[in-house]
């Protein structure tokens, strides 16, 4: 394998490797030891199926199945379709996933380590590519917080809840996700996890409170919790801490979810198809379930 660093914030482009053959076990800790360094890592030229997806995947961790038990693959329920595509009037895959700042997993008792999405179709206007992924690098979100804020903070945590983002995506977006059951919010009921995470592959501390599901800091007030959270969100989304992947097809890109928060851009409109698969990996390569 050779890595290219994007040189910026975060990212770096993987080449000479195929994901559809068995992932040795020195690669599989190299790019692990990759997604720690650049947090972002990109490899074109891939051909893949689903179920070849479901199996580099599933190298780095437990795979997640979605609560929300929509647009999964048949017969592969780790494998989540993301698109705006609709046949046969019925839609192939969720259409608007992701679309606000936001970490995978946080509202999970074992959190995400990486996602793992292939790009099958990527809408283009004018030769530019649409539908971009942009992350925030939260090493140095926490390294640019002031001193005084780092020591308050130290030792706190946050509860996240999965239905946060749920309901601000049918609220504030126009989802036309269905909403949540009882059962699935029952399934689902919030957490609370560091405000300041030792990261586990780089050692250093990470941000790790994001705007998607963070609703309090624990022991703290509602209105100080409120500031506080609202000061940590606007600092974590600063223009120097951000990077902006776009996609071509036949890549995989993958990210760590320790180490940043992402955001999926919608800016095509609903006649410019797009298509990825996913995977979600929970981080059980680092932590021991409750």
């Amino acid at each position: 394998m050779k890595v290219t660093p994007t040189q910026q914030i975060l990212g770096a482009r993987i080449d000479g490797i195929d994901l559809g053959r068995p992932l040795a076990e020195e690669d599989r800790d190299q790019l692990i030891h990759w997604l720690g360094e650049y947090g972002v890592l990109h490899m074109p030229n891939q051909d893949l199926t689903a179920r070849q997806l479901r199996d580099f995947s599933a190298n780095f961790g437990q795979l997640e199945v979605n609560v929300a038990n929509t647009e999964q693959e048949p017969g592969l329920p780790e494998v989540m379709t993301l698109s705006n595509i609709v046949e046969n009037g019925k839609p192939i895959g969720l259409a608007d996933a992701g679309q606000d700042w936001h970490t995978d997993m946080s509202y999970s008792r074992m959190i995400a380590f990486t996602n793992v999405l292939y790009g099958i179709e990527i809408p283009v206007r004018d030769g530019v590519a649409l539908g971009c992924t942009e992350f925030c690098n939260m090493h140095a979100a926490y390294e640019g917080l002031p001193d005084e804020m780092k020591q308050r903070l130290e030792g706190k945590t946050a509860s996240h809840d999965f239905a946060k983002f749920w309901d601000m995506m049918r609220r504030e977006k126009g989802s036309k996700r269905p909403p949540l059951t009882p059962e699935q919010r029952a399934a689902r009921p919030p957490v609370s996890h560091p405000v300041f995470m030792t990261h586990p592959i780089t050692g250093g501390k990470v941000l790790y409170c994001n705007p998607g599901y963070a609703m309090r800091i624990d022991g703290m007030d509602e209105r100080e919790s409120d500031e506080t959270l609202a000061f940590l969100f606007r600092h974590q989304l600063q223009d120097e801490y951000r990077y902006r992947f776009s996609w071509t097809p036949n890549t995989v890109l993958m990210w760590d979810n320790m180490g940043t928060i992402h955001n999926a851009v919608a800016d095509y409109r609903a006649d410019e198809r797009r298509l990825i698969k996913r995977c979600q990996v929970a981080a059980t390569r680092f932590f021991a379930a409750a």
